[in-house]
């Protein structure tokens, strides 16, 4: 069976899901099942993913498909596109997902938290979705510049700091992670005072959290941003003035999107945001600790293709 975008070459995170997720080869064998000839390549550290999919879109590969969880997302991401530039390594590329770790919630908003079996079947078809991806540039952790891709969703603030936590932790916690490196950043963090700039003007107020959503899930399924729309060109933008404490028990309300309602959660649509703290807040986006603010961000309006 061929494709007009060619065959789909896989790039898998074994260590997904603590290196016990089977959907690598239950994925696999439905598409032999299909007819669906395709490649894998297997990452062996951070940053891997990344390497091979720029090396496989130089080779002309068009058709890549992460398969792990956000991070993997990711890395695959930030090889399909140069950042600098702000665009896709080449016009046709196409990008398939199919979640296998802790954590994979930018399929949840294209309803592709599937099995393997029925993504294979999407995977096989022609179908493509044009999307947005968002740009970041911040402070790295060496100090320098960085300029990085995410999919789904960053933070600055407290979010960061749950992550910083939780990378820390053996993977095999699987989302056990988060939940402890919440516990740890709650005794540690205070609101900053924190100036937010989005499209519409610019606001400086003591915050928690600031949230850039490109996708509208995260956490594990938690519906942070209803009213994001990953092919709209903008962002929805969350800036969270409560305490963490009063971040921490609202988290029942992010999981129908309620905490919008809050008196202390303002939010806005923006192709453009930039942070600025007081204190440098670290900066997360698909689940990755990238580095600290000051950031901005900006809409990378449909750079590539989703395979839905």
């Amino acid at each position: 069976m061929s494709l007009p975008f060619g065959a789909p070459l896989l790039i898998a995170n074994p260590a997904a899901g603590g290196g016990r997720n089977p959907t690598l080869p239950r994925l696999q064998a439905a598409l032999h099942a299909r007819g669906v000839a395709h490649d894998l390549v297997v990452t062996a550290r951070a940053g891997h993913a990344t390497e091979l999919a720029r090396e496989a879109v130089d080779d002309g590969r068009r058709y890549l498909v992460a398969v792990g969880g956000d991070g993997t997302v990711h890395e695959v991401v930030n090889g399909m596109v140069d950042a600098s530039a702000g665009t896709a390594r080449r016009d046709d590329l196409v990008l398939g997902v199919v979640g296998a770790g802790s954590g994979c919630d930018l399929v949840r908003t294209f309803g592709l938290d599937r099995s393997p079996e029925v993504l294979a079947g999407h995977l096989a078809s022609e179908h493509t979705l044009p999307i947005d991806l968002g740009r970041l540039r911040l402070t790295g952790p060496d100090g320098r510049e960085r300029v990085v891709v995410f999919a789904n969703v960053a933070e600055a603030g407290f979010g960061g700091a749950v992550v910083r936590v939780a990378a820390r932790l053996p993977g095999r916690l699987g989302p056990a992670r988060y939940a402890a490196g919440i516990v740890a950043a709650w005794g540690r963090f205070r609101r900053r005072p924190t100036t937010v700039t989005v499209d519409g003007g610019t606001r400086t107020e003591p915050v928690c959290n600031v949230v850039i959503a490109n996708g509208q899930f995260f956490g594990g399924g938690l519906h942070v941003a209803p009213r994001a729309l990953p092919t709209d060109g903008r962002f929805n933008v969350q800036s969270w003035g409560g305490t963490v404490t009063d971040v921490v028990r609202a988290t029942r309300l992010l999981r129908d999107g309620s905490h919008l309602q809050r008196d202390d959660v303002r939010e806005w649509q923006s192709a453009t945001v930039t942070i600025d703290a007081a204190e440098p807040l670290v900066v997360e986006a698909d689940g990755e600790v990238l580095g600290v603010t000051p950031v901005s961000a900006d809409v990378l309006h449909q750079v590539i293709a989703l395979k839905i």
